[in-house]
Parts: structure tokens; C-alpha cells; sequence
């Protein structure tokens, strides 16, 4: 286990307990309220995003549920926060690049190693306001009522995610869903709204997801 992300799940189980962390450390996580922790997200400035080509659209209305994909990225051994911040680049360059998008299509991406950057620009400071957020790219039919968030790797073929990852993404979940006051069981894959395979193995561990996410708001 790299040192680094066992210090950070460290901290991430003494937020849910409501302890706060002394120092601003990699990954540190504290109570923001009694209903979640939250989770240490680096912006789009912080991984040096590239500017939207275009308006990135603020729905002044909260999300009814969220999304989980996966990125189908290769499976990096780069578990630091430089490697997340490299995999950000690489699903942002897709997305304009190839797919002609404004900008990064999720809202939120969790890498192998644990840490989350922020997608599309401006869904970190909606996320933090509550009130509202931005129209995202990350599945059809439902952009304009879901935060869409992207777990780094390829979970086909029984792939198994990373303890880290794992541990992060429910954290951010239930911060997410604290935040925009989202029940956990409005939890869902991309494949249930579309023919496809994304979440991967992710899809069959959304009863799981959603129990743990329940019982992070409730710690």
C-alpha cells in the first residue's frame, strides 16, 4: 500500500468520525456539517485544466441522483495525486479533442489511487454552494439531473477497483449527496440509462455503494 494513500484513508475514517484533521495534508477530509465528510477535491485550477472551449451552462436547481461511469483508462501503477491530475488531462483532452465537447463531460473523477479532481469547470464551487450545478456531458438523457462521477480504469471482465478508489468515491458520494440532499438510493450506473457497459464491475456493486454511502452520512 503506498504510504501516501494509507495516510489519507487514515484521515478520511477520522473525518466520518468527526475528528478534524490538524494540517492541510494530501487528501485530508473533514466534517463540513453532521451529514457527510467532505473530501479533498482538487479544482480544475489546481490540476491545470484547459479552459472550456465555450459557456458552461449552472442549472439553478439541484441533481436528483447521481452517476457512476468508468473512464476505461489504462491501469496506470501512477497512484500519486500527479498521476490523478495526468489522468485528468487525458479524459479532458478526449473529450474536446475526440468528442467535440465544451469540456470535461463528468462532474468529478476518482483516480486509482484515491484523489479527486474536479471535471468540468465550475461543478466543485456549485457542489460547495448546494444550490445549484452544471450541465455536465456524461449521460444521455440525464445531464440535466445527474452529477456524473468517473472512477479512473477499466472495470470489465471482473476487474477489482482499488481499496483506495473505493473508499474515496463513497466518501465523495456521500458528500455529494449531503450536499444537494440526494437519497443514496438515487444512486445509479450508466447503464441503466443506455447500451452500455460503463460502470463495468462498478454497476454490480451499486447496492453496496449505496449502503455504504447511507451509513457515511449517518457516522
Amino acid at each position: 500500500m503506498h504510504p501516501e494513500n494509507a495516510l489519507r484513508r487514515r484521515l478520511l475514517i477520522a473525518g466520518a468520525a468527526g475528528l478534524a484533521a490538524a494540517t492541510a495534508l494530501p487528501g485530508t477530509a473533514h466534517a463540513r456539517d453532521t451529514a457527510a465528510v467532505e473530501p479533498d477535491i482538487d479544482s480544475t485550477a489546481a490540476w491545470g485544466a484547459r479552459s472550456p472551449r465555450g459557456t458552461i451552462s449552472v442549472l439553478q436547481y439541484r441533481p436528483s441522483k447521481l452517476v457512476i461511469h468508468h473512464t476505461v483508462s489504462p491501469h496506470t501503477s501512477d497512484v500519486s495525486r500527479a498521476g490523478a491530475h495526468t489522468h485528468a488531462h487525458w479524459v479532458q483532452d478526449l473529450h474536446m479533442d475526440k468528442n467535440g465537447w465544451v469540456d470535461t463531460g463528468y462532474h468529478f473523477l476518482v483516480s486509482r489511487g484515491g484523489w479527486i479532481t474536479e471535471g468540468r469547470h465550475g461543478s466543485l464551487q456549485a457542489l460547495t454552494g448546494g444550490r445549484n450545478f452544471v450541465l455536465g456531458a456524461h449521460t444521455s438523457g440525464q445531464n440535466n439531473t445527474a452529477i456524473g462521477i468517473a472512477c479512473e480504469g477499466a472495470y470489465h471482465d471482473g476487474a477489482v477497483p482499488p481499496t483506495a478508489q473505493w473508499d474515496v468515491l463513497v466518501t465523495l458520494c456521500a458528500y455529494v449527496c449531503a450536499r444537494y440532499g440526494v437519497p443514496s438510493a438515487q444512486i445509479y450506473g450508466h447503464k441503466d440509462y443506455g447500451d452500455t457497459l460503463c460502470p463495468g464491475i462498478y454497476h454490480d456493486r451499486l447496492p453496496r455503494l449505496r449502503e455504504e454511502v447511507a451509513a457515511a452520512r449517518t457516522a
